[in-house]
């Protein structure tokens, strides 16, 4: 994708969305952490209807560890892989409280050493939680940026270094939500909605249909 077209592709998101939120509730960057942790392979309505209840017993990680993991597997059992998430929020959540003086870390290496938190996540609770523009690539991204030709790429981890380089720097704060909500909502995996996407001319997708 060019440049000029680059950029009138994230004018038009940001028109049309200038403050894009998340889909996961969280209280603060502790819940926001347990919360990307539980959604991997997980839709973000299945772990809010767990979070709802686990947050209002443990909403910080001294609180979390008391509460002990049988008891976190109960709250998050209808989310998929459970009970290694189960073990994983204990373990970062004693992890907070050994290293960090129980405060979530602003930095992705110290994220990245926590239990259950690869780079993905760790983008996520940077840029929800402290204003860092990164971008975190999930499969909605994914496919974005290779059906589109914003970002190609075969694996995330090349997508996202492309989105770093060619996302203006003007909406690399708020790029991730608006390509997630894009292809969660509109350009969807097995049918994309073509006709109502507000930068289908400025797509590169060959099999696009605009009635």
């Amino acid at each position: 994708m060019k440049k000029k077209d680059i950029e009138a592709f994230f004018q038009r998101l940001s028109a049309a969305d200038p403050e894009p939120q998340g889909e996961l509730d969280y209280i603060n960057p502790y819940t926001l952490l347990v919360a990307v942790v539980l959604s991997a392979q997980a839709t973000d309505k299945g772990v809010n209807k767990a979070t709802g209840p686990l947050f209002v017993k443990a909403d910080n990680p001294a609180a979390m560890v008391a509460l002990g993991e049988a008891a976190v597997r109960d709250y998050i059992k209808t989310i998929g892989l459970y009970r290694n998430k189960a073990k994983n929020v204990i373990g970062l959540s004693q992890m907070l409280l050994d290293r960090f003086d129980g405060t979530v870390p602003e930095d992705r290496e110290s994220l990245e050493a926590l239990p259950g938190v690869g780079r993905k996540t760790a983008n996520v609770v940077m840029n929800i939680a402290f204003g860092a523009p990164t971008i975190a690539v999930d499969t909605h991204l994914f496919r974005l940026g290779n059906r589109t030709s914003l970002a190609t790429g075969k694996t995330p981890l090349a997508v996202e270094t492309k989105l770093e380089r060619v996302v203006p720097d003007a909406y690399k704060r708020h790029a991730h939500h608006w390509l997630i909500l894009h292809g969660r909502y509109v350009c969807k995996a097995r049918k994309p909605d073509c006709p109502n996407c507000i930068v289908n001319d400025l797509c590169s997708y060959k099999a696009k249909a605009i009635a």
